[in-house]
């Protein structure tokens, strides 16, 4: 560690990695939490999340592991946030009570795995926004869906929007709540699965706590969040879209990758996120599809 919750900013490849900036520590009480008594009011949600507690309730654990994963995005201060263990008691689908700050959980798969960086662009928080749902409500496998959706827009030119990516998927919000996941519609489906079975996720949880700096990014004028930061009990349905409810620009974005008849690898396009030379796989991307 260098400074105050520093680490170095070049990776054991020599590639300069991301800095995070600040991580609290633990607090001397931290021994004692599991005598706490456990959060009451989430009967909505299934017990499998409410019964599941994170490994990240040692600081020490989440320090270790945030110094060889970049989790902010190149070019933006990171200060924004502060990455937070969570307490024994807290749960992936708790709100805001008692806290003097707003934050929203993420999971250690989010930037290991697939290779999301904060803050979150306006095509994830419009995704999010649209289903209604905590960035850890949505299943990871779907969240492979939005990454590769972005970069395969990105390699043909193509503005990706919430309601074009949404095009190709239907929802079924199960009650009690529990992790929502985007369903291929078989007939358009352009993505392949990132996994069969998207597997030890579930325990890698921590807050994301947003600092002054980083509200513009996070927060709408009136403080309202820009995306929900909590699980909700009523995520969005979506069946069978029709190309009648989209927009102009919405059915260009559409109709571009219908033209595609196989489907698409969604590893290999997350994949690209972490790249060393990005432009170029895009680039390779192209090719691929033969369109370049």
């Amino acid at each position: 560690m260098r400074g105050e919750g520093e680490s170095s900013g070049i990776g054991t490849s020599g590639v300069p990695m991301e800095v995070v900036r600040e991580i609290r520590e633990d607090p001397p009480e931290e021994l004692e939490e599991s005598n706490w008594p456990a959060k009451g009011g989430y009967t909505w949600v299934a017990s499998d999340v409410r019964d599941q507690s994170s490994l990240f309730r040692w600081s020490r654990l989440l320090n270790s592991w945030l110094n060889c994963t970049p989790v902010i995005s190149k070019g933006v201060s990171g200060d924004i946030v502060s990455l937070e263990r969570v307490s024994a008691v807290d749960r992936v689908c708790h709100g805001q009570e008692g806290a003097a700050e707003k934050f929203f959980y993420m999971y250690m798969c989010h930037f290991a795995q697939l290779h999301i960086r904060l803050p979150f662009d306006d095509f994830t928080m419009g995704v999010l926004r649209a289903l209604n749902v905590a960035p850890t409500q949505l299943h990871p496998n779907s969240w492979a869906y939005l990454q590769a959706f972005r970069i395969l827009c990105e390699s043909l030119y193509l503005e990706p929007s919430p309601y074009a990516f949404l095009y190709f998927y239907d929802t079924r919000p199960w009650r009690p709540a529990t992790w929502l996941s985007l369903i291929s519609r078989p007939s358009i489906s352009r993505l392949d699965a990132f996994s069969q079975s998207f597997k030890h996720f579930k325990d890698g949880y921590f807050k994301v706590v947003v600092k002054e700096g980083g509200e513009k990014y996070f927060l709408n004028a009136d403080g309202s969040t820009k995306f929900p930061f909590n699980w909700t009990s009523n995520p969005s349905r979506y069946k069978d879209m029709g190309m009648e409810e989209l927009s102009s620009g919405d059915r260009e974005v559409v109709g571009m990758l219908l033209r595609f008849v196989d489907k698409l690898p969604t590893k290999g396009l997350v994949r690209v996120y972490n790249s060393v030379h990005p432009i170029i796989d895009i680039e390779g991307i192209c090719l691929l599809l033969k369109l370049c």
